[in-house]
């Protein structure tokens, strides 16, 4: 059983994610299973840090992307979600090529969320793992 509210495509997410910094980044959402959400992120000189790895923040990135709008196929009518704390754990450092980051949920709450992201390089070795906690944004609690 999915665990999605929202009816969404990865045309219509990409789509939606041009002209962001998740374009400019190169990332590109691959695939959308009943419980995952999977992106790449090219390594390249957008994602790279001065001595030539993927920058850790390159990663961060690529989790929020990947939790937030996990996140937000989550939710409905006029909700939204706002990431509230990341942590990433860098593992192995990656030069070149794509990684791959894929997203489940851990907890998926009225008013929070916290999702698990793994990012692995083209030998499907783990790179990064990361945790987002989000916050379930509602008409609710803005008043």
């Amino acid at each position: 059983m999915a665990i999605w509210k929202r009816d969404s495509s990865l045309e219509q997410i990409n789509q939606r994610s041009q002209g962001t910094m998740v374009a400019h980044l190169g990332i590109v959402f691959t695939a959308l299973n009943d419980e995952s959400l999977q992106a790449t992120m090219p390594v390249d000189a957008r994602t790279r840090q001065p001595f030539g790895l993927l920058h850790g923040g390159a990663s961060a990135v690529l989790a929020e992307t990947l939790g937030s709008v996990a996140g937000y196929l989550c939710t409905d009518g006029d909700d939204y979600i706002v990431g509230l704390e990341i942590n990433a754990s860098h593992l192995r450092g990656v030069r070149d090529g794509l990684v791959s980051g894929i997203c489940r949920a851990l907890h998926l709450g009225r008013t929070h969320q916290v999702w698990q992201i793994e990012i692995v390089n083209e030998q499907r070795q783990l790179c990064c793992t990361a945790r987002l906690t989000t916050a379930v944004m509602t008409s609710r609690t803005e008043k």
